[in-house]
């Protein structure tokens, strides 16, 4: 049974510049959020990094809310539309990005594969309202996971090509997923 959760937060509507070519689909379609974070500094630079149209349909790869440190949750995609976000599992999945540095801004080199920084408990506090949110709005929403238990393939490492590193490691180890297991009814899915 989940804790009690907060059930306020400010979303601030901000769609991305080519959300309209995004695909449409049902809110039914829906089961699942994928917990990210930007592995950028700011929340700007998380803004310019998925304004940059990466596909021939004039997209590119972005989730459908950012919260800042300071607890902003801004919307870039709207729910209905299918974001780029996590290989395999867009067309049933909400992506969630909490700013954090990550492992930025060496991402995939050998030395850089620490996550060191912790996420606010603003951060975490919105989450939780997101959540509920969601799960009010969402009929068929189930299931909760990380970027790092959907995407599991490993490439050399930028700086040795002779060592392979994890793709995608978010949202990371100092991620509370006990924290946000208790203040939520959604389960974790197991690939």
């Amino acid at each position: 049974m989940p804790s009690e959760l907060p059930t306020d937060f400010t979303l601030i509507d901000d769609p991305l510049p080519y959300v309209a070519a995004l695909e449409l689909r049902p809110l039914s379609q829906i089961d699942l959020v994928v917990i990210h974070c930007t592995e950028l500094p700011t929340l700007a630079d998380a803004r310019q990094f998925g304004e940059r149209v990466l596909y021939p349909s004039g997209t590119g790869n972005s989730g459908h809310y950012y919260i800042d440190r300071d607890g902003r949750v801004l919307a870039y995609v709207p729910v209905d539309r299918i974001a780029h976000h996590v290989r395999g599992y867009n067309p049933r999945a909400v992506g969630i990005e909490l700013v954090n540095t990550g492992r930025y801004p060496h991402w995939l080199a050998r030395d850089s594969q620490r996550m060191d920084e912790p996420y606010t408990p603003e951060q975490i506090a919105t989450l939780g309202a997101l959540l509920a949110s969601l799960q009010r709005e969402l009929p068929e929403l189930k299931y909760i996971a990380g970027h790092e238990d959907l995407d599991t393939t490993h490439e050399p490492a930028s700086d040795d090509a002779s060592v392979q590193v994890a793709r995608k490691m978010d949202p990371g180890p100092l991620f509370p997923w006990s924290q946000v297991m208790q203040a939520t009814a959604l389960e974790r899915l197991q690939p």
